[in-house]
């Protein structure tokens, strides 16, 4: 057991709400200047630092306090900023790895998700530690992924992740749930590669069940929950790693062991280095596995019942929103869930569950949707972790736009009835095909 007590979550939201009685005083403990000078951090729950969002910032020349909505303070960034930033990485090929870090990620629509990339990241920490004698990062990838093979954008994707070899069986025989056909690749990858660790998500997508299966096949104690590690010389890998352990009890410490189900936000995505991802394929044959095993497919979900925290496509409303009953409507046939900004919830528009921001809830969805948010500060940091942002906005201006991927400029009714016209023609079209 370590001597390192669990956060205590409230009062990290005390120290968000500047409006609370006792929010100075958790500021103080928490070591916030809130009078200038450099910018205060703290341990959020899942291990990565915290940024105080009214220490952002700088005092202008009239002695206002002025801060940068353009996104890029509050995680978001604009397309030119990204541009500059992926021409700017350094290009790292490793020839004679010392060892390799095998990755197992989720991959789900295809695509590689946050939790995903911050696995990937810690994949790189460990690799990278010794600059002397680096490790290799290999990816055993199950299912379709976006793009042909050969692509150069599914590659540079992969590449840009910090990946250096990639593993990839899209056979119909590793679709959907198949653990048991994706543990006997997985001991091929053991027999032919000997990787010194496997890193696995700990979600409920299928990285964690995964992830055990593979320990007791290998003989080793997973450690589950992980959402630290640092080099350790006495450990008998070299590194030591930091779980969860239960509710108000202590985080569990202990040598990192061969196998690790880490957490979303272990980690650091990789943003500096681009890497080569070159396919590898394997050289003995899989045995085929009877599987006990009966994957009936996905069952349907009702998107309005789906948490914001959970959904990955959010159609989100605001003030710029005028007819409502178009916006559920548009919600209905996108199959989106409906998500508000604080303005919207509070003239009564969405009830209080549905509000998006760091005052709501901090959303990670695989494409979010702003429908007439002008994109207040808070708003900004709820969705800092969504991959896609699509903005509807009157205002080309406004800090929305600024953060988006995709921006359409115009009203937001006649916006969402043209997009809702084009998707029930497409699906018509499809079923007279049919």
């Amino acid at each position: 057991m370590s001597e390192i007590i669990r956060r205590d979550p409230r009062r990290e939201w005390i120290a968000r709400n500047r409006l609370h009685p006792d929010n100075a005083a958790v500021l103080a403990a928490l070591g916030v200047n809130r009078g200038g000078g450099a910018v205060s951090e703290w341990v959020g729950p899942n291990g990565v630092v915290r940024k105080n969002p009214r220490a952002i910032g700088f005092i202008g020349p009239n002695g206002v306090k002025r801060i940068d909505r353009s996104g890029l303070q509050q995680g978001g960034h604009s397309s030119a900023a990204t541009a500059v930033a992926s021409d700017s990485r350094r290009t790292v090929t490793i020839d004679q790895p010392a060892f390799l870090v095998a990755v197992v990620p989720d991959l789900i629509g295809g695509r590689l998700s946050s939790h995903d990339k911050d696995l990937l990241g810690l994949a790189r920490r460990v690799a990278d530690a010794d600059a002397e004698q680096p490790g290799a990062v290999v990816a055993i990838l199950f299912g379709e992924h976006k793009g042909e093979w050969g692509g150069e954008l599914k590659k540079q994707a992969l590449g840009e992740a910090g990946i250096d070899r990639v593993v990839h069986l899209d056979d119909e025989l590793y679709a959907g749930f198949a653990p048991e056909a994706r543990l006997a690749v997985l001991s091929a990858v053991e027999r032919e590669m000997t990787p010194r660790f496997w890193l696995l998500p700990d979600s409920p997508l299928g990285g964690a069940d995964l992830g055990r299966r593979l320990a007791l096949r290998l003989g080793e104690r997973a450690a589950t929950g992980v959402w630290q590690i640092e080099a350790d010389d006495e450990a008998p890998l070299g590194w030591q790693c930091t779980a969860r352990g239960a509710a108000g009890s202590l985080d569990i410490q202990r040598p990192l062991p061969r196998v690790a189900l880490a957490l979303a936000e272990c980690a650091e995505p990789v943003d500096e280095t681009r890497h080569a991802a070159e396919h590898l394929t394997l050289a003995a044959s899989i045995p085929t596995t009877l599987s006990r095993i009966e994957d009936l497919g996905q069952v349907a979900v009702d998107p309005a019942g789906v948490a914001l925290a959970e959904a990955e496509f959010i159609l989100s409303g605001g003030n710029g929103v005028k007819q409502w009953d178009a916006f559920h409507h548009a919600a209905k046939v996108l199959g989106a869930t409906e998500g508000a900004s604080r303005v919207a919830v509070d003239d009564g528009f969405m009830a209080r569950d549905r509000q998006v921001g760091a005052t709501g809830t901090w959303v990670t969805a695989r494409v979010y949707m702003a429908v007439g948010i002008s994109g207040a500060i808070q708003h900004l940091q709820g969705i800092q972790r969504c991959d896609k942002v699509v903005a509807i906005n009157l205002d080309p201006g406004c800090d929305m736009i600024k953060r988006a991927d995709l921006a359409v400029i115009g009203d937001s009714t006649q916006i969402l009835a043209a997009l809702v016209a084009m998707v029930e023609q497409q699906r018509g079209g499809q079923r007279d095909a049919a």
